[in-house]
Formats: C-alpha cells, structure tokens, sequence
C-alpha cells in the first residue's frame, strides 16, 4: 500500500491486520508537511512574521502591550494570524488585485482567510526593519511553490503609515521581476532614492503552482 509516498513493506500474518489499519489511518488524517505550506517575507519581515519571531515563544506577555502594542492587538485579535504567518494569500485573483483587495485592506489581503489576518491592516505604529536605499527583499518559500512575478512597492514620502490606512494609491512600483523556478528561498533586490524615515514595503508574490497571491507588508525605515 502506498499512502502519502509512504510504502508499507509486506509483514508477516500476525502483524498485517494491524499493518493495514494503521496505514488506513493514516491516509485518513490530514498531511501537515511541507506540501500544505507557504511563505513569507522574512526581510524585512513582514507584520505578522515579525510579530511571530519577537514574541512567539513569549505571546502571553503582559509586557508585550508596552514593548509592541501593534503585535500586542495582533495576538489578541487573532494568534492564528502570527502561528500561520506563512498563510496570508488569496487565491483566483486573475492579476485583478485592486478588485480583490480594497484600499485600507492591503496588509490583510483583502480580509482573506475569514478574516484571520485583520490585526494586520490595524494603523498605528508598528516596529520597523531599518533599510538603505539599496535593500533585499528575502522571501522564504517553504513549500518551494515558485514565482510566475514578484512586485515590490514602497510607500510615497509623506504617507504616515501610523496614522493613515494604506491604499493603492499610497504605493509605489519599485521593483517588478520574471519568474523564479521552485526554491525555499528568492532575494528581490530593490534600488530606490528619496525616500526617509518610515515607510510600508508591500510585496505581492504571484505563486506559481496556481493563481495564488500573497500580499505582504512590511515596516521599515529608511534611516
């Protein structure tokens, strides 16, 4: 028998009854490998991904609303959202994104996955990555799912993400690539001038095993 490209060798009669229903059993439970896993931006890390490395190990910290208030509303709107920081995608969006995903609804993904990631679109001041004009975008692709494109864009000057709801319009095109053969891991370097003080990098990542997209934010600081 052959299960999740698990073979089970053949047994001797005493055992085979047992064999056969373990194995049964196995195929009934759900897989939780890599084959149902996604990705993130790692660096800068994105909102829910910074939140899980800071305090993942720690999210029941009091101390947490003090030190990293926007994590602190995070956890207690949602944990799921920072336990599955590699689950923030929507699928079927045809490349319509402005359609799928509404302005003040960026870093949520348009509310996607009944709304786990939601925390994500609160405003307010979240901990930044500081970055230099020249800067990488990392992206860790677990399930090594590919990439028909990645866009990267960063918001205009004068956009104060601590009091103001992102929108499309706040967004900048600042770097836009081909595809990516299947990897657990892609490095989007991104040049841009002009910039200072904070600032949203929103990264789009068109997988490529299906239409899914994943739209990402992350805070920085071009120091």
């Amino acid at each position: 028998m052959v299960c999740h490209d698990r073979i089970i060798a053949p047994l001797h009669r005493p055992t085979l009854l047992l064999s056969l229903l373990a194995a049964v059993l196995l195929c009934l439970i759900p897989w939780s490998g890599t084959a149902n896993a996604h990705g993130s931006v790692i660096d800068p890390a994105s909102r829910n991904y910074g939140c899980w490395l800071r305090w993942g190990s720690d999210f029941q910290n009091p101390a947490m609303a003090q030190e990293d208030p926007m994590c602190w509303q995070a956890w207690q709107d949602n944990p799921n959202a920072m336990w599955n920081w590699n689950g923030l995608y929507r699928n079927g969006s045809a490349g319509n994104f402005q359609a799928v995903v509404p302005d003040g609804q960026l870093c949520s993904g348009g509310r996607t996955e009944s709304g786990r990631y939601n925390s994500l679109d609160t405003v307010g001041a979240w901990k930044t990555s500081n970055v230099a004009d020249d800067f990488t975008v990392k992206l860790y692709d677990q399930a090594s799912h590919g990439a028909d494109y990645f866009l990267v864009y960063v918001t205009r000057q004068g956009h104060d993400p601590t009091t103001q709801p992102l929108k499309w319009s706040d967004l900048e095109l600042v770097a836009g690539t081909g595809s990516y053969g299947p990897s657990n891991n892609y490095e989007i370097p991104v040049s841009t001038s002009g910039y200072s003080g904070r600032h949203v990098v929103y990264t789009i990542w068109q997988a490529s095993h299906m239409d899914q997209t994943y739209f990402l934010c992350s805070d920085v600081d071009f120091g």
